[in-house]
């Protein structure tokens, strides 16, 4: 693996480490499946990618983006303990 591969991996775990906490802290909370492709905050459930815009389905529930507090069930999405779930038993199929 090459170093730029390894420091713009840690780069962005770094960077969706700090994105929730400052988040929710704002009245802000992550939304998961409400998503248009190309629209997504950053890495996703299925660890196939790590980076904002990178999603390529529409309402992926594995992806997420940041939205106001109490709209992201509006907006057909879910809770992250919602999408892992799921996530997981679609894994078990």
């Amino acid at each position: 693996m090459n170093n730029k591969l390894i420091v713009s991996a840690a780069l962005a775990a770094v960077l969706a480490a700090g994105v929730a906490p400052l988040a929710e802290a704002g009245g802000k909370e992550k939304c998961f499946g409400g998503v248009k492709a190309g629209q997504n905050d950053c890495a996703n459930l299925a660890g196939t990618h790590s980076c904002a815009g990178q999603s390529t389905v529409d309402n992926d529930k594995g992806e997420w983006k940041i939205v106001e507090k109490g709209t992201c069930e509006s907006l057909g999405g879910l809770s992250k303990k919602e999408a892992k779930k799921l996530y997981k038993e679609s894994k078990k199929s």
